[in-house]
């Protein structure tokens, strides 16, 4: 199985820059519109969220702008899961043009599942679990995302 598209849209024109650019800001939002779609894949919809009181939280977030984007463009976010353990979910969306192989940007990810009575972390179900290893063993012989696992940092000074 490849990547997993889990988002699709169209650049609008309140998105876009003065320099005719998607704002950094929404590559942010098409992003996370990409994660709601992944909870809603793993079960953990909006009636679900209710019914459980459980929800994933945004832990950390590595965002690489590659390539430009522009208005009007059609695009799509597919999503790779790089692992889990009983509490969190390690991630990674890439962002491209519909049907194209570019990477135009990136978005590594780490979300926690929440307790929202806590709030405070809590185990994933069973049937979570279920569906994130069967995803992990469906993209068993993906390649790890080159933007992983990245540091800002400035070389040390001379």
């Amino acid at each position: 199985m490849p990547t997993l598209t889990t988002y699709q849209t169209r650049i609008l024109p309140e998105w876009v820059d003065y320099n005719g650019h998607l704002r950094d800001a929404f590559y942010l939002l098409i992003f996370s519109y990409a994660t709601d779609a992944l909870m809603d894949q793993l079960g953990m919809d909006s009636q679900n969220r209710e019914a459980s009181g459980h929800s994933l939280f945004t832990l950390e977030l590595h965002l690489n702008y590659l390539h430009e984007v522009k208005l009007d463009a059609q695009v799509e976010v597919r999503t790779q899961i790089i692992g889990h353990d009983a509490k969190r979910l390690h991630l990674y969306h890439s962002l491209h043009l519909v049907g194209g192989d570019k990477e135009l940007a990136g978005n590594e990810q780490m979300l926690l599942h929440v307790d929202l009575a806590g709030p405070r972390s809590a185990p994933f179900t069973e049937q979570t679990l279920g569906k994130l290893k069967a995803l992990l063993t469906e993209q068993s012989d993906l390649s790890p995302p080159a933007y992983i696992g990245r540091v800002i940092a400035l070389p040390p000074a001379r």
